[in-house]
């Protein structure tokens, strides 16, 4: 069990270093903007999924919190 908490603390520590780091994921989707009988018009649009920092910073404080304390039992 101690080793499982920690195993998760480390996992949370990692997920909020890369969330803090990176703020967010930027994908590329194509949309279709009109069909006229095979003709099909498409365009890229760019989406972002945006991360909180306070989100990240939060995991990384739980991911040390499970940590000590899977070290003191």
């Amino acid at each position: 069990m101690k080793s499982l908490i920690s195993i998760l603390g480390i996992l949370l520590i990692i997920v909020g270093i890369v969330t803090v780091a990176y703020q967010g994921i930027t994908y590329t989707q194509q949309e279709k903007v009109a069909q006229i009988g095979d003709l099909k018009i498409t365009a890229d649009t760019q989406k972002t999924i945006h991360f909180p920092p306070i989100l990240g910073g939060l995991a990384l404080a739980a991911g040390l919190v499970l940590v000590v304390i899977g070290r003191k039992k």
